[in-house]
């Protein structure tokens, strides 16, 4: 029985030693290479004075060295914190202090970047740097408060095993921060219980066994994406990592690895709709997070790839996965997140607390063992996401504690649910509260868009204005107020776009890949007290 994270792979160089875990590039490691490198690193940050339940930080792309350090962390008893390889030096040291990580492993040309800002990370005790020969200049030198240390060199220590920091199933295995597009970025933290019991439910449902490989091309500080890595190790499957440039790349590494797994968001989903993709391909099944895949979308992508089953999910980091759909339901239900993955429950509930009617929109929320410890060091915002269900026990002293999504869903007679938005994305226009999902839907429509976006702006007289960006596909040439008079006659007149914009650049991301839309609601901010904009 596997208790704690890193355990997954001790326990998969147990069952087949020889079986290759991880490949990055020409690299591949066997379940017991793997587990050699992460005992080392381990025992090298023992050796440091790590202490247990500390916290580090892993600044890096997808890469073997990206991997081990994770894990390690986890088997020195201390806790792993991925940083998104996008976020520049300002973001990296602002979640450096705020969780107080004490070790960081980067690389020779990351620290020289981060070097000016990691001088104020006062509490960062010692930096790991990967790729670096010895002798070669770096850009932070060992000082009174931080050391400077060599992978390959931790990894090769003589130095006699340390018994690494006791800990169970309910400590501290990870911080996973949000991408910060609302403010300031949230640490989830997520116990060992959290992650294995997320990793046994998804994995269950996809049927995922030894002879899987799992391309990983979503970053690792994404639960999304770190979960490509623990499903994996739990069915003994094999994960290859990617830093993709372009879709057709994720296409020719599909052919060239044998890739049986796929996971995306939308945004990714769609460039891949658009791919040539062989006859023979080997994938098996495809996943969706974060955001609803556009039905076109999804047509293109069951028509390209016959022989692949798709799974269309929902989740938040705060509770990793919440739904998905079978495959089997997805011609009789496109548009449904579908029901409770195994071991949770997902309620519909009114303001009040109290369950919803059937197709009554109300918020979701989610129990069960996958609901995390809260937001770090931020009791206020743990106080308003993490809050008591309604009491089913009167007799229980303490109330069990649920997370409370803030995104709005409605469930049909048959238990199905449908993602309605996100509190923060609701479009409030004339006093009428509109998803942007429902204008988005009418417009993909038209097959010459590759991706849009419908957000709320400021307008003087309605409150707020629907405005729509879009990007369409290479040499189209749509018209805005063609889009428009498609709107006015499918939508009531209180949905129409005030205003449609064809960008050539394509939509902003952040570093999840999802599309910014706060960022495009900075952009169109003055669009109506200033036209001229």
């Amino acid at each position: 029985m596997t208790d704690l994270v890193h355990e997954l792979i001790v326990q998969g160089a147990g069952r087949a030693p020889a079986a290759e875990a991880l490949c990055y590039q020409t690299q591949r490691l066997s379940y017991t290479e793997l587990d050699i490198q992460v005992r080392s690193l381990a025992n090298a940050l023992l050796w440091d004075g790590l202490g247990r339940n500390e916290r580090v930080a892993v600044y890096l792309e997808k890469r073997i060295e990206t991997v081990v350090a994770l894990f390690a962390a986890s088997a020195a008893g201390a806790a792993f914190v991925p940083v998104n390889p996008l976020l520049k030096a300002e973001q990296v040291a602002y979640i450096l202090n705020d969780c107080s990580v004490s070790v960081l492993v980067t690389s020779a040309d990351r620290l020289a970047a981060l070097a000016p800002a990691l001088a104020a990370c006062r509490q960062v005790r010692s930096v790991i740097v990967v790729g670096s020969k010895p002798g070669a200049p770096l850009a932070l030198h060992s000082t009174e408060t931080c050391r400077v240390l060599l992978w390959e060199a931790c990894l090769q220590a003589t130095s006699a095993a340390m018994p690494p920091h006791r800990c169970i199933d309910s400590d501290i295995a990870a911080i996973l921060y949000t991408s910060g597009s609302t403010g300031r970025p949230k640490g989830v933290v997520l116990s060992h219980r959290n992650l294995l019991a997320g990793a046994a439910s998804v994995a269950g449902y996809l049927g995922n066994t030894p002879a899987d490989r799992i391309l990983a091309v979503l970053p690792l500080s994404f639960d999304y994406g770190l979960s490509q890595l623990t499903t994996a190790f739990l069915s003994g499957a094999t994960v290859v990592l990617m830093n993709y440039l372009l879709p057709r790349d994720v296409v020719s590494i599909v052919s060239a690895e044998r890739v049986t797994g796929l996971a995306a968001v939308p945004p990714l989903w769609m460039q891949l709709a658009q791919q040539s993709w062989p006859a023979d391909c080997s994938l098996r099944y495809l996943t969706n997070s974060g955001g609803a895949m556009p039905r076109p979308t999804l047509q293109a992508l069951r028509s390209a790839l016959p022989t692949a089953q798709v799974y269309l999910m929902y989740g938040l980091t705060e509770a990793f996965r919440s739904t998905y759909l079978p495959p089997s339901q997805l011609d009789a239900r496109p548009d449904s997140i579908g029901k409770a993955i195994p071991n949770a429950e997902v309620l519909v509930v009114r303001p009040d607390g109290t369950p919803c009617a059937p197709n009554e929109a109300g918020e979701l929320v989610h129990r069960g063992a996958l609901v995390s410890l809260g937001y770090w060091n931020d009791t206020q915002k743990t106080a308003e996401r993490f809050k008591p269900l309604p009491p089913a026990l009167t007799g229980l002293p303490f109330p069990e504690i649920a997370v409370w999504s803030g995104d709005t869903v409605r469930m049909d007679e048959d238990g199905y649910l449908y993602f309605i938005g996100r509190e923060d994305d609701m479009i409030k226009v004339s006093g009428y509260r509109i998803s942007p999902t429902e204008v988005e839907e009418v417009l993909y429509g038209f097959p010459d868009i590759e991706e849009l976006a419908a957000i709320g702006v400021p307008h003087p007289q309605l409150g707020q204005a629907i405005v729509v960006v879009l990007k369409q596909n290479g040499a189209a040439s749509l018209d805005a107020d063609a889009l428009r008079k498609e709107c006015q006659r499918r939508l009531p007149a209180y949905m129409v776009p005030a205003h449609i914009a064809i960008d050539a650049v394509g939509l902003p991301r952040n570093p999840n890949g999802k599309i910014d839309r706060k960022a495009l609601q900075a952009r169109f901010a003055d669009l109506f007290n200033n036209p001229q904009k």
